[in-house]
């Protein structure tokens, strides 16, 4: 739910601000009073496109800010909010909302802020466009584009249609993967038995000097341990001397009695002596006694451990220069040619040219086609039992629209693949057009009246049909989005009379379960308002500025009767105000 919104420098409005609430709320002004600009400011906020002729004259910079609520949205939306705010490092307020913001300079530059981090426009997008819908008269026309009308169908059928849309499109892939391959194969042959070649020379190379993981660091630690062999022998014999003396490993390396010796014969002193403050230090050398012992013991084995094989470094050296050969070709290191081995050999699975291997693939792509084909029937199954309904829940709300007996169909054909279609999918005895959203086209057509014939919205709508089409759909589709907030820009241009009191019905009727504002001319719409906001318009010493407020009961009054009539100041027109709003409120509450 989008609870405020700041607007500095935008347009003809210097400074305004607006407070919003769940239900319905209208915006009007007189004509110029900038209430497109409130809506643009929405644009923005959602990443739309910044335009600096929308920067207020003499200022350096528009800025617009919104804060969000998502209490009431759906939990899968509130998920995808929380993911992306996390992933661009943003925080939500100490209330739980979401502050976004929205700079647009004169110089053409453009800065989005998300949760008090900086963020691009797109991410921005990400996390506002799902909490806030703009319908423009622009928008409008998105209505006319066959992949619009798919989504919308897709969209209302949501329950039956995702499943299937979900297995068409796994099918799918795995048909175009397996056919791409297929083509590969049959059209590079004589490229991959080359290739082939190179790598089975490569992988035989490797496997002839069969490197173990991390084998070449391991070889220049014991190269280098063996050129040192003789300073590291004389180091660990010293020591083993030292310690354990002369008869333990070499009687003729000359030297002292060994530190073990000693200590043993300092304790023999100690314990003979009678003294007890003596006797008492004896075991203290017994535990330097263990010590040095252990130490004596590991130099035994580390010595018996050091090469005695002349040999030996001579091998480790022509194994290094075997592995340099495999890195200077393939990798930096042992475990990168290991890598790039288990790489070869997966691609030199898929070079098999023979003609056994190609009879395996075509079989495979074969198999995928037909599970393709039969999830693209089942989609169009679905697809065309949710068109019957949608058709009919719609024109349900265009009956009640003033739209007489105009009804809307919705067909769904399958799209035959054209000549330049370079994956065309076999349907039967049909060739189609596999697109990522299935082999269907889908097209809304509106029956002006019974008896009429059908055609699509683009030939048969005027502009005021249009959005009345556009309206209908929304309060039809309303109940699988519940919690965003949804804006629409004069969607009741081009009607008048009962349809707009129809229009303002719809929309209350929206409002019960999504957050909806309105820009209106209509009195028949605003009189249905939970929250009535005006723009103002002011022109003082010359310089126009508007300005947003909430109107009061009395105030609302004085505002519909200078929407019905230009009569905010007449007794008249305030009782025709007053009757059209008890009127409204009493329709609404029912």
């Amino acid at each position: 739910m989008l609870a405020e919104i700041r607007i500095d420098s935008l347009g003809v409005i210097s400074e305004a601000a607006a407070r919003f609430h769940e239900g319905l709320t209208v915006l009007t002004g007189e004509t110029g009073a900038g209430k497109t600009m409130v809506v643009t400011s929405l644009h923005l906020l959602g990443g739309a496109r910044a335009d600096t002729g929308r920067v207020r004259l003499g200022a350096a910079r528009a800025v617009v800010e919104g804060r969000f609520f998502t209490d009431d949205c759906a939990a899968h939306l509130v998920r995808e909010v929380d993911e992306l705010l996390e992933s661009a490092g943003a925080e939500r307020d100490e209330d739980g909302s979401i502050i976004a913001v929205r700079t647009v300079g004169a110089d053409g530059r453009s800065r989005a802020h998300l949760g008090g981090r900086s963020v691009p426009a797109g991410v921005l997008s990400g996390v506002t466009a799902p909490l806030l819908t703009i319908h423009g008269q622009n928008d409008q026309l998105r209505l006319l584009r066959p992949e619009q009308q798919r989504a919308a169908l897709d969209r209302f059928g949501d329950k039956t249609i995702a499943g299937h849309l979900a297995k068409y499109r796994k099918h799918r892939a795995e048909w175009l993967a397996a056919r791409a391959e297929l083509v590969e194969r049959t059209t590079r042959a004589r490229e991959l038995a080359q290739e082939a070649d190179q790598l089975t020379y490569a992988l035989d190379e490797i496997d002839r000097v069969a490197p173990e993981p991390g084998e070449d660091t391991a070889i220049v630690a014991d190269v280098r341990r063996l050129g040192d062999l003789d300073s590291l022998r004389s180091a660990a014999l010293g020591a083993q001397v030292a310690l354990s003396g002369p008869d333990e490993l070499a009687d003729d390396v000359p030297g002292a009695t060994g530190a073990l010796a000693l200590l043993a014969d300092a304790r023999g002193r100690l314990e003979s002596s009678g003294d007890p403050a003596l006797t008492s230090l004896a075991p203290r050398l017994d535990e330097a006694i263990a010590v040095v012992g252990d130490v004596a013991g590991e130099l035994t084995g580390y010595l018996e451990g050091l090469p005695s094989d002349p040999d030996a470094l001579d091998q480790l050296l022509s194994r290094q220069a075997e592995l340099k050969t495999l890195t200077r070709k393939y990798a930096a290191d042992v475990d990168g040619v290991l890598e790039w081995a288990d790489t070869a050999r997966d691609r030199l699975g898929r070079l098999d040219v023979s003609s056994e291997a190609l009879a395996v693939l075509e079989k495979q792509v074969d198999d995928a086609a037909a599970a393709t084909a039969e999830a693209a029937v089942k989609l169009t199954a679905a697809r065309e039992k949710a068109a019957a309904k949608l058709a009919k829940a719609v024109s349900g709300e265009l009956s009640g629209l003033a739209m007489g007996n105009a009804g809307l169909e919705v067909a769904v054909a399958p799209r035959e693949a054209g000549p330049q279609d370079t994956a065309p999918l076999p349907v039967g005895d049909t060739l189609l057009h596999a697109g990522a959203s299935g082999v269907d086209d889908v097209e809304f057509r509106l029956a002006a009246h019974s008896g009429a014939q059908a055609l699509p919205l683009g030939k048969s709508a005027s502009g005021g049909e249009l959005s009345r089409v556009m309206l209908a759909l929304e309060v039809v589709l309303a109940g699988s989005d519940s919690g965003a907030t949804m804006v629409f820009d004069e969607v009741d241009a081009g009607v008048g009379g009962r349809a707009a009191v129809e229009i303002g019905r719809r929309l209350a009727r929206l409002a019960r379960t999504h957050q909806v504002i309105v820009v209106t001319h209509l009195p028949q719409v605003a009189a249905y308002a939970d929250t009535h906001l005006v723009v103002d318009k002011s022109d003082a010493k010359g310089v126009v500025s508007s300005g947003v407020r909430s109107l009061d009961d009395d105030e609302r009054v004085a505002e519909l009767a200078r929407m019905l009539a230009g009569m905010g100041d007449t007794e008249t027109g305030r009782a025709h105000a007053e009757e059209l709003l008890t009127a409204a409120h009493a329709d609404r509450d029912a």
